[in-house]
């Protein structure tokens, strides 16, 4: 393949690209973006501490929840030991006879 060839394939992607990028340039900025890391891992960190002290206080509350329960039980205050009547069933619908309508035949 000679020179000539390779810069007729090569030059519309360039100019094409080039074009692309200077249109680009007016909606978003081209430039490298610039990286933070310190702020981002500091936030980071806080929003981990954060959660770590919610889901210990939520431990404790379910084992000062499961104690309660055991406590109601030892008692025998527990929900559904009382004899508490059933209520009675709904009564079944009412049905409809049907009347038949006679049609004429064909």
């Amino acid at each position: 393949m000679n020179f000539m060839s390779l810069v007729k394939r090569i030059a519309p992607f360039a100019l094409t690209f080039a074009v692309g990028l200077f249109i680009a340039s007016f909606f978003v900025t081209v430039a490298a973006p610039t990286f933070q890391f310190r702020r981002g891992f500091s936030r980071h960190r806080e929003y981990h501490r954060r959660i770590e002290f919610e889901n210990q206080q939520l431990r404790d509350e379910n084992n000062r929840l499961k104690n309660r329960l055991a406590e109601m039980e030892k008692r025998e205050w527990v929900l559904g030991t009382a004899d508490v009547p059933m209520t009675p069933a709904p009564p079944a619908p009412p049905t409809i006879q049907m009347k038949t309508v006679p049609s004429r035949s064909r």
